[in-house]
């Protein structure tokens, strides 16, 4: 048997027969690329919305998250390294989840819908798709939390089952995820235009790590870069990095830094920018960018308080607000 070649993600890995690629879990079994991790994740749990997260999106609800082992990328701060940066075949617990099966379960769990996380959705992109197409049969939403390393083609394929998409944006600098993600970022905004386009609804987290990608003008570039390509009212959360996995070296971002950030994105002229992973912060809750009525004030993953009318406005100055909220 011949070597193929996946298409599925900028790596383009050349897989010989019985090999798997760089990912660890597509693997040329008789000439046929299988992701081996099909119907089966290591990783299921019900989660608030707010963990993705999502602040725009249904805020209050449920998800059914799943995630299987392997990734298109190697980060070395990754905080699921443990199934990430493993193979199905090193996995002690599986879950046995068909698409059909998932379905059933996320909504005799009454939940909103299905979050495609944990590790990379990428990676077992069949199961995201057969599985998106059951469940936006039965009245379920699909939600995936990714890096977005992936080829315009199946990205736009899978933009026909995406409700909402949470993109992890490592940095706005090449060097960074070449050194820090094993990756490159041109691919990522791409995806990201291309999400936009496909009317995906789109929120970003950008993982501010100390002295790697916490410069002003980079914060001020990535910010800029999101106004001009997706819109103002596109919400960049701010997020603070722990010492996780091969990154142990740092030390927590200070909360000072991650205020800099969002006044920097605010100047910069983006209107819902987030603290996140700071427990209490008041950028941590959506503010009406006309009038600065708080909306939905958050305690962690916990909505305490959802003023927004039932059409998504601020109930003082009646300003529309960006999101899906019935």
């Amino acid at each position: 048997m011949s070597a193929l070649t996946c298409e599925l993600c900028p790596r383009g890995c050349t897989i010989p027969e019985g090999a798997s690629g760089d990912c660890r879990v597509r693997v040329n079994l008789e000439g046929k690329l299988i992701a081996t991790t099909y119907g089966r994740p290591s990783a299921v749990h019900i989660d608030p919305i707010e963990k993705k997260p999502f602040y725009h999106f249904h805020p209050g609800t449920t998800l059914f998250s799943v995630g299987t082992a392997g990734c298109n990328l190697h980060c070395l701060n990754c905080q699921n390294w443990q199934l990430s940066q493993r193979g199905s075949e090193e996995m002690e617990e599986i879950y046995w989840l068909d698409p059909p099966e998932l379905v059933r379960v996320a909504k005799e769990e009454g939940c909103l819908g299905i979050a495609f996380t944990y590790s990379d959705p990428v990676v077992f992109y069949e199961y995201v798709s057969d599985t998106g197409a059951l469940a936006h049969a039965t009245g379920l939403v699909n939600t995936c939390v990714t890096a977005a390393y992936i080829q315009p083609k199946p990205l736009r394929s899978l933009c026909r089952v995406l409700d909402a998409c949470h993109v992890d944006l490592k940095a706005f600098d090449e060097g960074f995820y070449r050194r820090v993600n094993g990756a490159t970022l041109k691919p990522v905004l791409d995806a990201l235009v291309i999400l936009r386009e496909g009317g995906v609804w789109i929120e970003i987290t950008n993982l501010m790590i100390p002295t790697l990608n916490d410069d002003l003008a980079m914060i001020r570039s990535m910010a800029r870069w999101v106004r001009d390509r997706l819109g103002a009212q596109t919400p960049l959360h701010f997020s603070r990095f722990q010492p996780l996995y091969r990154m142990r070296n740092l030390p927590p971002t200070p909360t000072e830094s991650l205020e800099r950030a969002q006044r920097e994105a605010q100047d910069a002229g983006l209107e819902y920018v987030y603290v996140d992973n700071v427990l209490g912060h008041a950028g941590n809750s959506t503010r009406c960018p006309r009038d600065g009525t708080t909306l939905i004030r958050r305690v962690g993953f916990m909505v305490v308080e959802n003023r927004l009318t039932a059409d998504g406005r601020c109930p003082t100055c009646n300003q529309s607000i960006p999101g899906v909220w019935k």
